[in-house]
């Protein structure tokens, strides 16, 4: 389904390269052996026998007394020896002597490097040595109350414990419940393995292993998606496995003293890494370099690139949802994706992303080459620039049989005419041999609000809902077999989580245009044959001519719910929000918490409401096993926010495509990704047109003649 990318051989700095020996540095004190390799029999004591329930259950007795209280992010091992804190690196211009004899500056990265090396030996004599487990637990808490530290477990200056209090504290995702505590130590215990139980508790921010006899981190720590410190040095790990590289909020990961050669291309995901410490592992000669000549960053960078491009995951189907349906009833397919317009894919928004799969020509392909598999009858496209839809889109979708039309965000007003074409914008496409547009309108959420009498002079229009410029379009269609009509909407909704009231305002009128043009096409009177051979006969830009068959006389109306409609869209709005509420039940009450009490108008005073029964098309699967979880797919984020919305009185849903292969998901991070070019999956619905009920002639009852006499 998707194209494949160029595959990328392994950089040859990190394939068998000459490396260097360990240096020799005064006040360090270094193991006697090779750059990273153990002795055997290395001095682990167990104590074990403490916490023996820990091992079958992470959740009781020595979690809980390892457990560090809610605080800001501590970056390390104590807040002095942080390599964020600043001043505690080595000296510029220390050199380090190598085997040769020669002398060679040492990196400011390697420097602090080595530093967290020794102060993890601190720690780990400290908990093997002196019995002191849960080093870091006691570290933080002594941090937390303003107590300094001996000098043999580290020290914390005042200057750093005041940046402590005065960082803030971190967020975690909004769908993991409160949280008072984010810290788990479990250091020193001569633990083995790691109960699956731990990994329950994603919301995890640091989390210390060290001083035991771990052989490896299961799979499950991808779980921990909100960690940023991984402390798991003086254990026998020989690998990582690769679900780490879904902790794409990682800040440390410390593995001083393991058995590790070798690290997974997965590690390349780990774009927010600042320290990666593999002081004392017996790693190969390019991976020693990296880190001895450069820094963290650099090697994750170097691993991102040159990863070699995944297989192709499975490929999604459609989901039948009524099989049972007549062949004479005329179907209509929709596909709607917001496909990430190019210039917001940048690498300082999507670190984890490679940058082949980030290029557009890349992803553009993608889109392309999906959006002709699936061949839709109606497309429906968010995040499109105008430059994409005129030079890219349009012209090549032309030749597969669509028209279309597009609508940049009203920006684009106030941009030079060089970055007009920038702006992005929704766009929708449609069969030319299957249907007619008879009219098509955009609607500016801003302007249109600053239009209404009651919203006019509103204070709260003007300081949260003027300044966003999202826009909907609206298109009449006719089918060009039968003459019945189909409305289209797209829209692209406001993105900010605290603007929930401008979510719902914008769709309240999104919805009153909508029945206002459903009204108007009521009135109209069926447009004549030749003057829907006149709409189609004035070609676009790149489309060819071709021979489509002549239409058919159009269906009149009773009222604007009886014309099928469908709306399609970004809406940045979950399941449980207001603006699903509202489309699902036709109507919000003024007092929804989600107006945020603020001001607009009739639509808080009296509440919303619209005339269309909606319903959502994966409504269907949701309870199911083939569910869709998602539309948004990145490592902060994963919720459903984009959805095909039909009337059910005019609409029967026949399919809908299924969801992204999971397993596959176990290990990508996050969207843009090699075989997912946008961070939005696609959704795609098939609907058939219900048969509409004839109206019955009104026959005169006959009375017999005394009737013909009444005067």
């Amino acid at each position: 389904m998707y194209g494949q990318g160029p595959q990328q051989g392994h950089n040859s700095r990190l394939n068998g390269a000459p490396g260097r020996n360990q240096p020799n540095i005064p006040g360090v004190q270094y193991p006697q052996y090779n750059y990273g390799q153990q002795p055997p029999g290395h001095p682990h004591q167990s104590h074990g026998h403490h916490h023996q329930n820990l091992q079958q259950d992470p959740g009781v007795h020595g979690m809980q007394a390892g457990t560090m209280g809610h605080s800001g992010y501590s970056t390390g091992v104590l807040q002095a020896s942080s390599p964020f804190a600043g001043g505690g690196s080595h000296p510029n211009g220390q050199t380090v002597t190598t085997r040769g004899g020669s002398a060679q500056a040492l990196s400011e990265s390697y420097a602090e490097q080595l530093k967290l090396y020794k102060q993890s030996q601190e720690a780990h004599n400290a908990m093997i040595e002196q019995h002191l487990p849960h080093y870091y637990a006691r570290a933080k808490a002594s941090d937390n109350k303003g107590v300094l530290m001996p000098a043999s477990e580290g020290t914390t200056s005042a200057e750093d414990q005041e940046a402590a209090r005065n960082r803030p504290s971190y967020n975690t995702d909004k769908l993991v419940k409160r949280q008072d505590w984010h810290n788990l130590d479990m250091s020193g215990q001569g633990l083995r393995k790691l109960a699956r139980a731990l990994f329950s508790y994603e919301f995890l921010v640091e989390l210390y292993i060290a001083s035991n006899k771990i052989t490896e981190l299961p799979p499950d720590i991808g779980k921990l998606r909100c960690l940023k410190v991984l402390e798991a040095s003086h254990n026998q790990l020989t690998k990582l496995p690769p679900e780490i590289g879904m902790c794409t909020n990682l800040k440390q990961l410390l593995l001083f003293n393991n058995r590790i050669s070798d690290l997974p291309y997965e590690l390349g995901f780990l774009h927010q890494l600042d320290m990666l410490g593999l002081q004392g592992n017996p790693l190969n000669e390019a991976l020693k370099d990296e880190i001895m000549n450069k820094d963290t960053k650099s090697l994750v960078n170097t691993l991102l690139v040159d990863a070699p491009v995944p297989p192709a995951p499975l490929p999604r189907f459609p989901i039948t949802v009524q099989d049972d349906v007549a062949p004479s009833l005329e179907r209509v397919s929709v596909l709607t994706w917001n496909i990430l317009c190019e210039r917001f894919a940048t690498k300082q928004m999507y670190g984890y992303t490679a940058p082949t799969a980030l290029e557009w020509q890349y992803r553009k392909q993608l889109i392309l080459d999906e959006i002709t598999d699936r061949n839709p009858d109606i497309i429906c496209l968010q995040e499109i620039s105008r430059d994409a839809y005129e030079n890219e889109f349009s012209p090549f979708l032309a030749k597969h049989g669509y028209r279309g039309i597009q609508w940049s965000r009203p920006k684009v007003k106030t941009m030079p005419n060089n970055l007009a074409g920038t702006v992005d914008g929704c766009a929708t496409f449609w069969k030319t041999d299957k249907w007619i547009i008879l009219q098509k309108e955009m609607i500016d959420y801003a302007q249109l609000t600053m239009a209404r009498p009651d919203l006019k002079q509103n204070h709260d229009v003007y300081n949260r809902a003027m300044g966003k410029d999202n826009i909907g379009t609206i298109c009449m269609l006719e089918s060009r077999e039968t003459g019945s009509r189909l409305i289209v909407a797209n829209t692209h909704l406001a993105w900010e989580p605290e603007l929930s009231d401008v979510k719902l305002l914008q769709t309240a009128c999104l919805m009153e245009n909508i029945a206002r043009y459903g009204d108007k096409w009521t009135r109209v009177p069926p447009v004549a044959v030749e003057k829907k051979q006149a709409i189609q006969g004035i070609l676009e830009e790149g489309e060819e001519r071709q021979e489509l068959p002549t239409p058919g006389p159009s269906q009149e109306y009773r009222n604007n719910t009886d014309i099928p409609l469908i709306i399609c869209g970004d809406y940045n709005s979950t399941p449980n929000s207001g603006v699903y509420d509202f489309l699902a039940t036709g109507r919000l009450s003024k007092d929804h918490p989600e107006w945020l009490g603020r001001k607009y108008g009739n639509f808080s005073r009296d509440g919303v409401e619209h005339t269309f029964s909606l319903r959502s098309a994966y409504a269907h699967l949701k309870g199911g096993p083939q569910e869709l979880t998602f539309t948004n797919y990145t490592p902060t984020f994963r919720e459903v926010i984009d959805y095909i919305w039909y009337s059910t009185n005019t609409l029967e849903l026949v399919s809908v495509l299924g969801p992204p292969d999971k397993q596959a998901l176990t290990r990508i991070p996050g969207f843009p990704y090699y075989h997912f070019p946008s961070d939005h999956i696609q959704i795609m619905a098939e609907y058939v047109i219900r048969p509409r009920k004839e109206k019955r002639a009104v026959v005169e009852p006959d009375f017999g003649s005394s009737s013909s006499r009444r005067t």
